[in-house]
C-alpha cells in the first residue's frame, strides 16, 4: 500500500503544477482555484463554513481569503446577522475566472484517464468516491459537507 500514497501524493503534486501554469495569466495559486469555485458556488459563505466544506484548517482559510480579496476575486461583507461574521462574495474577476478553473480541471482528468475505457473511468471514480468517504470518516468530518 506504500505506492498507493505514494502515486496519490505525485498525482496532486503534478495536477498543482499543470494548475500553476495554465492560471499564471489570472496570478493565482493552484490551490486558489477550488478557493474561487467553491465560493462563487456558495456566494455569501463564512471562512468557518469554507473551512469545512474544503475540509481546510482555518488558518489557511483565512490565508487565501485573504490573499483572494487582494487579489480582487473575492470580498468580505459583514453579516448583518452576526456583526463578528464575514461572509465571502466573488467579484466580476473570480466569476470570470470560474469558466478558465472548469476548463482547466476538466483538461487536467481528460490527461488523467487517457487510454482508460468508459467502464475503468466509472470503477476509478467509484473507488475514489468511496475512498474519499473513508477517508472523511477517518478524519472525524464524515457527512459534514
Amino acid at each position: 500500500m506504500p505506492s498507493f500514497m505514494r502515486n496519490a501524493g505525485e498525482i496532486w503534486r503534478c495536477a498543482n503544477l499543470y494548475r500553476l501554469e495554465e492560471y499564471e495569466e489570472y496570478g493565482i495559486g493552484s490551490y486558489q482555484d477550488s478557493y474561487i469555485a467553491d465560493i462563487c458556488a456558495h456566494p455569501g459563505v463564512t471562512q468557518e463554513q469554507l473551512s469545512k466544506l474544503m475540509y481546510v484548517h482555518k488558518s489557511n482559510v483565512a490565508r487565501q481569503v485573504a490573499s483572494l480579496e487582494e487579489k480582487g476575486f473575492i470580498e468580505r461583507r459583514a453579516d448583518p446577522a452576526d456583526r463578528r461574521s464575514l461572509l465571502l462574495y466573488p467579484t466580476d474577476k473570480a466569476l470570470a475566472a470560474r469558466g478558465k478553473i472548469r476548463e482547466v480541471h476538466t483538461a487536467w482528468l481528460e490527461k488523467l484517464f487517457e487510454g482508460f475505457s468508459a467502464e475503468e473511468r466509472a470503477a476509478v471514480s467509484a473507488f475514489m468516491d468511496r475512498l474519499a468517504e473513508n477517508a472523511k470518516r477517518a478524519s472525524g468530518r464524515g457527512g459534514e459537507r
